[in-house]
């Protein structure tokens, strides 16, 4: 095209007829059986086909309109994207504003040497306003756009670094995914497809007969026992298998003009592009089940990594899977340009107020079911009071347990040019934020924990989830801290009468 003007890569065409024809078969195999048991099988099948040839050529057809509508151009200044038919949308990005050039590709697209291209500038406007999508372009072209785009002057950060590789797939982390919090979940999802699998098909009855003729001389506690272990294989088989689609040929990289890039994905590629410009700190999370296997994962606190509804639900900022945590902290000093990781410095302990009142919140939250299911049992059985003692032995020893570990998990520190603010028990994190990317303060002390002596401190911020939390700190200690931390920003508002 004429003035600069590009089209996305026609076999676009062909990806949607693909994506179609699956979703043809996926839809019309049950509904195949369905219309089976109306009219002669031959008959439902012609029904099935029509469908479905209408269903692939609707689809390529609005895709081709798609095609020839949308045209993309990167000038000197900006990056426009025009699309649209009735509705025609005109788009562009300063180019001085573009942050991320972040390439993905499903099978389907690494078949054809497609990739998508989304560009984004990092900023939190609604309506993907901040973004350019341009889906779908050659590899070579994505890999261009990225090059291209993100060109910045090559600056020698002062300190201790290192360009090139930072870090590289391991394989032996994949002993991590089994303890993570997905497992039970697809455990729970594959259980709940099976039965709606076998819905579709008209056979949910036999299922369920079927189990019941394996255990029918077996306890019922030792049926369920037995099923949610059966469920929990099942998802631990689930979790490595997603572990290795998400993580297999992971490379963490510095690029010349302080970019770091993300590579991973075995079936489904990803390329995830953050200007070090951008990076106000790391947060290592340590989930339970990871942390108890002395592992952690990093992840940036960085600015623009979140724009709309989609984006909240990927991995946009980590930046190691996780991995032991001495490879962790190696990483985040590698991150960070440190000699020695922020994230590793000693923390401050909170005051004994704070773990009693983890010990009120954690007994309150196991005693309500409790007392709950004592009430109904006087009331209607007395079933009830055994389930009741039952779920006291089980439930009060665990509150207490993870109430003294969340306790044990606060604390707060300076290291060099880091805050420190760490907290979370079933989920634990460390954060290290940058303290020139602290914007303000907010104090907040509630009328217990002023008879308790303790406040929570968040520090305000442009990057990452927004604010970062010092939870139940000795209210004098906390004002300290933020005073050492950023000084002059909270210096106004301390009575240093009343705080000397």
């Amino acid at each position: 095209m004429s003035d600069g003007w590009l089209r996305l890569d026609r076999r676009t065409v062909l990806v949607t007829a693909a994506v179609m024809t699956g979703v043809a078969g996926g839809a019309g195999l049950p509904i195949l059986f369905g219309l089976a048991g109306d009219m002669p099988w031959w008959q439902a099948l012609g029904w099935v086909l029509a469908g479905a040839v209408l269903l692939i050529m609707g689809g390529a057809g609005a895709d081709y309109v798609r095609w020839r509508r949308t045209r993309y151009r990167i000038g000197p200044e900006r990056a426009e994207l025009h699309t649209g038919l009735l509705l025609i949308k005109r788009r562009s990005l300063a180019r001085e504003r573009i942050r991320s050039v972040d390439l993905t590709a499903n099978p389907l697209l690494r078949i054809l040497g497609l990739v998508k291209v989304r560009i984004g500038t990092g900023e939190h406007t609604g309506g993907g306003e901040s973004t350019l999508e341009l889906d779908p372009v050659s590899r070579t072209e994505g890999e261009r756009l990225r090059r291209e785009l993100l060109a910045r002057a090559v600056v020698d950060a002062p300190g201790t670094h290192r360009e090139g590789e930072l870090a590289a797939f391991d394989p032996a982390w994949i002993r991590y995914a089994p303890v993570s919090f997905v497992a039970p979940l697809l455990g729970g999802a594959a259980a709940g497809a099976v039965m709606q699998v076998s819905k579709w098909f008209g056979a949910q009855g036999e299922v369920i007969d079927w189990i019941a003729e394996r255990f029918q001389d077996t306890p019922v506690f030792w049926v369920v026992v037995v099923l949610a272990l059966g469920a929990l294989l099942a998802g631990v088989v689930g979790a490595l298998g997603l572990w290795v689609e998400m993580w297999f040929n992971y490379r963490l990289e510095r690029e010349p003009g302080g970019t770091l890039r993300v590579r991973r994905g075995l079936f489904t590629t990803r390329s995830i592009s953050i200007e070090e410009r951008r990076l106000r700190g790391v947060e290592l999370v340590e989930p339970l089940g990871v942390r108890l296997f002395g592992a952690a994962r990093v992840d940036a606190v960085a600015t623009g990594l979140v724009n709309d509804e989609e984006d909240q639900h990927t991995d946009l900022k980590t930046l190691l899977p996780p991995a032991p945590r001495a490879v962790a902290d190696e990483v985040a000093a590698l991150v960070l340009r440190e000699t020695a990781a922020p994230t590793g410095a000693p923390l401050i302990p909170h005051p004994r107020a704070a773990r009693t009142r983890r010990l009120r919140w954690a007994l309150g939250a196991a005693l309500l079911p409790l007392v709950t299911l004592t009430v109904l049992g006087l009331l209607l059985t007395e079933v009830l009071l055994y389930v009741a003692a039952a779920c006291a032995v089980v439930f009060l020893p665990f509150a207490v347990l993870l109430a003294l570990d969340a306790y044990r998990s606060l604390g707060h520190a300076i290291s060099g040019d880091y805050l420190l603010a760490r907290s979370g028990t079933v989920r634990r994190g460390t954060v290290a934020l940058q303290r020139g990317g602290v914007i303000g303060w907010t104090l907040k002390q509630s009328w217990f924990q002023r008879r308790a002596g303790v406040l929570t401190l968040t520090a305000t911020t442009a990057a990452g989830d927004g604010a970062y939390s010092v939870y139940d700190a000795d209210e004098h200690e906390a004002l300290d801290f933020a005073s050492h931390a950023v000084p002059g920003l909270l210096a106004p508002f301390l009575d240093r009468a009343s705080h000397p």
